[in-house]
Order: structure tokens, then sequence, then C-alpha cells
């Protein structure tokens, strides 16, 4: 209904004889089946609503990315109610915009249909009017559920480390400088493996991976509460404390060497050394990095699986 409608106002001007009539009959059903053929390929369809009763129309496109059978009587508070709370918040802030300025919008929609299935609707809306009143509502309605599964991959390939789960080194740092910009009273602990080496050289890479796997989910565990989780290096990994959860990091600290001292196999012990650098106003990212750096290394001169705190203080060390 709201396509021929549109066709027809397209392919209505300058026909004047009855010929010219036929013509656009045929020229009508031609448009109609090349829109359908291509709806159906990109998931596309049209949809109307009529302002002064809120009755939709759409299209049978429409119908299916909703999952409901074509021609089923549309109640427009049943369809928003599909919507999750906080795109059906957005829609109305933006639809309501929408109508006061005789503009448009578009946007990116998560819905749940009516069969249940989870997908992602990109909207756009143009507000028709006739003598400058707000008449009707109407736009497309595609179905970019691939889209926004593979442009979350692609975050999540950008972000977090493909083998342990953690966030990456380059997430890590993105989250350290936003904490030192702001401000923000941070603590950072670098923890770095002890006898990974020997897990390598000896059972072998594949053992090596499952001990990486196991020490993140150990660390996560330990580090509860924590800003960022993060692995940065081969058996090397972050763990960020902001807030007044840092002024506990000493305790903390003590607790993730506990749960990295562990026994993997016959003759493979792992542990951890971990340099624990606190913030201080006006701290770059990089500086905190470095103490924090430091304090790691003299945790393993001075015998490993322990922690040592850099004092900025008096910029020194202080093992635990």
């Amino acid at each position: 209904m709201v396509l021929s409608s549109l066709i027809e106002k397209l392919t209505r001007r300058g026909a004047p004889s009855d010929l010219g009539a036929m013509g656009r009959s045929g020229d009508v059903k031609h448009l109609q089946k090349v829109f359908d053929h291509c709806s159906r390929a990109a998931r596309i369809g049209v949809w109307e609503c009529a302002l002064a009763d809120e009755k939709l129309y759409w299209t049978d496109m429409v119908y299916d990315i909703f999952d409901l059978p074509p021609n089923t009587p549309l109640v427009r508070d049943e369809i928003v109610a599909l919507y999750s709370p906080e795109t059906m918040s957005e829609l109305h802030r933006l639809r309501s915009a929408a109508i006061e300025q005789r503009g448009g919008f578009s946007l990116d929609a998560e819905i749940v249909t009516h069969k249940g299935n989870r997908r992602w609707v990109r909207i756009t809306a143009s507000v028709e009017c006739e003598n400058g009143v707000p008449v009707r509502i109407f736009g497309l309605k595609q179905d970019v559920t691939a889209e926004m599964i593979m442009m979350r991959e692609i975050r999540r390939r950008a972000e977090f480390d493909h083998l342990t789960g953690l966030h990456n080194r380059f997430k890590f740092h993105e989250r350290l400088d936003q904490l030192c910009d702001l401000g923000s009273d941070t603590a950072l602990l670098l923890v770095d493996l002890d006898g990974f080496k020997n897990v390598n050289d000896t059972l072998g890479h594949k053992q090596g991976d499952l001990c990486l796997i196991d020490a993140a989910a150990r660390l996560s565990s330990a580090a509860e509460g924590a800003d960022l989780v993060a692995r940065i290096g081969g058996d090397e990994f972050a763990v960020i404390y902001s807030g007044s959860a840092a002024k506990h990091i000493e305790h903390i600290a003590s607790r993730i060497v506990g749960a990295l001292n562990w026994q993997l196999g016959e003759g493979a012990c792992i542990g951890a050394s971990i340099g624990v650098a606190h913030s201080l106003p006006g701290i770059s990212s990089g500086v905190l990095y470095e103490e924090a750096d430091k304090a790691m290394y003299e945790a393993k001169t001075q015998g490993r699986n322990r922690f040592v705190l850099f004092r900025p203080q008096s910029n020194s060390l202080s093992a635990a």
C-alpha cells in the first residue's frame, strides 16, 4: 500500500492519454517487481505512520523483519514494546524532535521480534506535512543484524586478547591514559609470570597456552573490582584500580600473588612477580607505567613470587 502509492506518484507525471495510463500500469508493476527483489536481497522495507491516529502501514519485508505474518493488524504500542528499553527511549526522543522540527532521523534499533529473535534494525524516517502541519512519518527499516555482529566482532578483536579473553595492550593503554588525564586516583599492577618459560620449554606451547588461560582466570578472580584486567605481552598482565579501591592496593596485590602461585604438572611451578605504582596528581600514564615496571623487575630481583611497591614520595621501592 505504501509502496504502490509512492510509485504511482512517481509515474503519474506526464501521461495524459489512455495509452499513457496503460503504460503507467506496466511501469508500476515493473517497479513493484524490482522493489520486491531488492527488498528481499537487502532485507529492507517501507513503513509509514499516520500521526492523527498512529496507524501503521508496512511492506511485507518489515513484517518479515519483525517475524510477523504479512497483513497482521499493527498496533503501534505493541510494536514499540518489541524495542529494547534504551532503543525505545531514544526512538521516542528522535521521533518527537523530528515531528516538532518537521525533519527526520536515523537510528540503529535493537528489537526482540514476535518470535523472540534478537535483531538490529536501521530506521530512517522523514516527516510529511500538509499546509505546514505534520500528518505522517515514513521511511525505511532494514535488518542490519549481520552488520552489527560483524562490527562487534571487529571491535572485540581490536580490544581483547584472542587467547585469554582479557583486554589487550591497546585497550590497557587507552584506559590508563584516560584515568591519568582525568587525574583519577589510580593504582597500576604489572604482573609477570614466574616459571612460564620452563612450561613452554618442557611441556610445549599448547600447555603454555593453557597455562596463560588459567593464569588469566585466576588473575581476574583475584582482581575483583578492578577497573581493567589485561594481557599486555606473552606472559605479562596488567591490572588497573581506580577510585577508592586504589587505596587498598597492597592488600589486593598480596591476594593476586597468592592466586598466581600454583603447581602445573610435575616439576612446573608458576608464580608471579608484581610491580605496583600509585598515581599522584599530574603524573602521566607513561611515568606511572615506568614506576610499576621498575617495581616489577625489583620483585624478580628479590626472589620472585612477591610484589614490590614503588613509593613516589621518595622515588624508592618497597618490598612486601
